[in-house]
């Protein structure tokens, strides 16, 4: 068999495999599987492959730093301790406490990226469900679509952003003046579409005034450790520094704190992180480098010139729609690499590259392999007894993203 499809296929399986989780296996089995077989079969050197999970240290770092900061916080209470704060100022409505834990994930994803919308928040919402009485799925998809809908307000807000400008975002002052008015019309119009979809489960009466317990010293700390890590993401990102490494340092820090004031072991809280996400990035990236040595890449910048040469603004526009789609067959990471490789081949202007990162980032909406946040949603939701099915998010993913993306796509496209 031609080597060039063979790898495609290799390819092919393992994102099917990763988007449908066969035999219920976690879904860093089949990247991993996928990559290892490029390399096993010959059609992907080793040493090249080596060089494609290095590509991802920074992303692993992010991601270390987040889950530990989610975990210590879960396990201190401070999640509860939110959970009883957010259903006292719901009042008893299940609607407005749909509309306040939107507009905390809004906070969240766009000051501290939208996987620690997925890993902080959804534990917290999870928990405010329980003690409100309330229908938990219309909050927790709540968590999973804002985590992407506002996760281009900042370039901190996803870390897909800093792949796709190879960690060269524009400056910060720059970066608002293109994504302010997209960004507003994503995450308003993903509100009212969720909120649409989920209409039956916020009708009636949820509980209310529980009582609100002290927040206990250790959860201090985790509460100052995610403070103070929004505020340090924001800052490295104004000086164009990678947050990979903030991230982490600042994550084992809190962690660390918090063990040595309760001289706990740090052996619990380090096996139950969520690992398994590393090897699925990891086996992603290799994917992507494999796509890159067969000459896809090179193809696509083609397509891409032509297109600009022959309409700029549709170009753009379409550009965007298409890569948002993909992303929901390959996840927003690579998406956003293959993306990335390919505007700096095709030297693409502004707006197309723009277009490209709004469907990277919105697109995922979808469908529930779309993006890693949404991944590490479904892991954590499954920690508390839930589960949601590829065809279940798919039918609200298909009603709420369209029009978000429509929007945000035609703001900046045409502005």
């Amino acid at each position: 068999m031609n080597p060039v499809f063979l790898s495609w296929g290799i390819a092919a399986a393992a994102t099917a495999g990763v988007i449908t989780r066969p035999f219920k296996w976690p879904e860093a089995v089949w990247s991993v599987s996928g990559a290892a077989l490029l390399v096993i079969l010959g059609l992907l050197p080793a040493s090249q492959a080596w060089q494609a999970v290095v590509q991802g240290t920074d992303v692993y770092l992010f991601l270390f730093g987040m889950m530990a900061l989610s975990e210590i916080a879960r396990r201190e209470g401070l999640f509860d301790w939110v959970a009883v704060l957010a259903v006292n100022h719901a009042k008893g409505s299940p609607r407005r406490l749909f509309l306040l834990v939107y507009l905390i994930g809004v906070a969240v994803t766009t000051f501290l990226s939208n996987d620690a919308a997925a890993v902080v928040l959804t534990p917290a919402v999870f928990a405010a469900a329980k003690k409100a009485g309330s229908k938990p799925l219309p909050l927790l998809f709540a968590c999973a679509l804002i985590a992407n809908a506002a996760s281009f307000v900042l370039p901190i807000s996803n870390p897909a952003n800093l792949v796709l400008y190879g960690n060269h975002t524009p400056a910060l002052v720059k970066w608002m003046g293109r994504f302010i008015v997209p960004s507003i019309l994503s995450i308003v119009a993903t509100y009212f579409m969720l909120r649409w979809t989920q209409r039956d489960d916020l009708q009636g009466e949820c509980e209310s005034d529980p009582e609100q317990a002290d927040l206990s010293p250790s959860g201090r700390i985790a509460l100052g450790g995610i403070a103070v890590t929004a505020i340090v993401l924001l800052v490295v990102s104004a000086f164009d520094i990678q947050l990979g490494l903030p991230t982490a340092i600042l994550g084992a820090l809190t962690a660390a704190l918090v063990l040595a004031q309760k001289r706990a072991s740090p052996v619990p809280v380090l096996k139950d992180i969520s690992w398994s996400v590393m090897p699925l990035v990891a086996g992603l990236f290799v994917l992507v480098e494999m796509l890159q040595r067969t000459g896809v890449i090179a193809h696509l910048a083609q397509i891409a010139q032509a297109a600009v040469r022959h309409h700029a603004a549709a170009s753009a526009a379409i550009s965007g729609g298409v890569i948002a789609v993909a992303a929901n067959f390959m996840n927003n990471l690579p998406a956003g690499l293959i993306a990335s490789s390919t505007v700096m081949q095709a030297h693409s202007p502004e707006k197309m590259i723009d277009a490209l990162l709004i469907g990277v980032d919105l697109g995922p909406n979808l469908s529930i392999t779309g993006s890693l946040a949404t991944i590490l949603w479904l892991n954590a939701i499954r920690r508390e007894g839930e589960d949601v099915s590829f065809m279940k998010f798919l039918r609200v993913g298909v009603v709420v993203m369209p029009p978000a993306l429509l929007l945000a796509i035609a703001a900046r496209v045409l502005i």
